[in-house]
């Protein structure tokens, strides 16, 4: 069986000053949305027509990419590092999850937890334990979330899992260190090794693991003179850029 537990402070503080992770506060709700708001495709069309405008995009397709690569990172990458650095699992179900922004109108600063309690496995039951941390975040969030958001701004939910993806390999490869080829079985290598080669997509609310297909060695670049991973898929992120910028693992810059 699972044990519940708070985080610790100094583990809390991390999450915060790192990733934006904060506890949910009623008094700032003028500011926060719930994301299961999002799944419902009326409100999810009207929240991206009002980000496009911020954003001043082209599209609502071109704006739904962007908002995946922000939204990545505060959910998927702060819950991810909980769970192997921490062993603790937080819940960032989208029904727990809230999208903060802030009175100046910047979008999407961070996300806060309505309830932040965190679930530790016993030893035994790791394995069991990590399928259902993971199920929560990616079928209960990001993949319900995909899964609308494509259908709402018709863009290919590939490029909005490689945002996923692109964002889950780094913090395993730069952040936790992940190295080796994998070969090591640390928790880090194990549980990166079982997220994008191993894990069932049905963990993600998906009929085949969606990061499988994006994770591949990094090859030299002669755009940055470093050693990098390709994306398969552009993110459109040039076509916000006040200057026409692509990312530097743009596939458009190979082409």
């Amino acid at each position: 069986m699972n044990k519940q537990s708070r985080i610790k402070q100094e583990e809390w503080d991390y999450l915060n000053s790192q990733f934006g992770l904060c506890e949910y506060d009623s008094a700032r709700s003028d500011y926060s949305l719930r994301a299961s708001d999002l799944l419902d495709m009326e409100l999810c069309s009207d929240y991206l027509d009002s980000l496009t405008a911020l954003l001043q995009s082209p599209s609502r397709m071109i704006t739904a990419s962007q908002f995946f690569k922000r939204y990545a990172f505060v959910t998927s990458v702060p819950l991810l590092y909980a769970m192997t650095v921490y062993n603790k699992g937080l819940d960032l179900s989208a029904e727990n999850c809230f999208l903060e922004s802030s009175p100046d109108h910047s979008w999407l600063e961070h996300v806060s937890l309505s309830d932040i309690d965190a679930a530790m496995p016993e030893t035994i039951e790791r394995q069991v334990w990590r399928d259902q941390v993971i199920l929560n975040l990616f079928a209960g969030n990001i993949g319900k979330l995909i899964a609308v958001m494509s259908s709402a701004a018709n863009v290919p939910k590939p490029i909005l899992w490689e945002n996923v993806a692109v964002r889950v390999f780094s913090l395993y490869e730069k952040r936790i260190g992940v190295r080796d080829e994998l070969k090591e079985q640390s928790r880090g290598q194990a549980d990166f090794k079982y997220l994008i080669l191993q894990a069932p997509g049905v963990l993600f609310g998906e009929k085949k693991n969606p990061l499988s297909q994006f994770y591949g060695k990094p090859t030299c670049s002669s755009v940055s003179n470093s050693s990098m991973r390709v994306r398969k898929t552009c993110c459109l992120y040039y076509e916000v850029s006040s200057v026409e910028e692509y990312c530097s693992n743009c596939p458009k810059l190979r082409s």
